[in-house]
């Protein structure tokens, strides 16, 4: 974590954006068009809860996904026979407590707080809440200014998931 880093409104307000977009996509459970917002080497990880500064290359993570894994998990999860998501869970994202770090070079280190809400058929919701941490880089396009994500990181407040339920859904 860094210190407080001051950066323009324009950059703030598309960053926040951004991650209302995802939050939104998510919800919607619109998968294809999330997934349309990571750069194609991007990660997507929820690290274990006992170790959320650990690294996916010497520890087991809950999810550990490059590109090509999540866009199988994305397939996975919208077909049918999918039985831990179909029908798919309704979940409600709030975002809170966005902080931006200084930027290196085009990336943006971005930290926020979460909490998900996940209603399944049975009735039960459940709250997921924690921080998320994404690396967001930004891509000139023609008159317009765009960001890819390079790696989001879901860290879970939860001492164990075993009460909470498996993972099933995108956190």
């Amino acid at each position: 974590m860094s210190d407080f880093y001051l950066l323009d409104p324009g950059t703030r307000q598309l960053v926040e954006g951004f991650l209302f977009h995802e939050a939104e996509l998510l919800d919607a459970w619109r998968l294809d068009d999330w997934l349309a917002l990571f750069d194609e080497e991007g990660r997507y990880q929820v690290p274990p809860t006992d170790k959320p500064e650990a690294s996916h290359l010497d520890t087991l993570f809950i999810i550990a996904d490059d590109y090509t894994r999540l866009r199988e998990r994305i397939i996975r999860l919208k077909d049918p026979n999918c039985h831990a998501e179909f029908p798919p869970s309704r979940t409600r994202r709030l975002i809170t407590n966005i902080r931006i770090d200084k930027p290196d070079g085009d990336v943006y280190g971005v930290r926020a707080n979460f909490a998900v809400y996940r209603h399944r058929r049975d009735g039960d919701v459940r709250v997921f809440t924690g921080e998320y941490r994404h690396k967001l880089k930004f891509q000139e396009r023609v008159l317009k200014r765009t960001l890819k994500i390079v790696e989001r990181r879901a860290i879970l407040d939860a001492h164990e998931l075993g009460a909470m339920g498996a993972v099933s859904f995108i956190l």
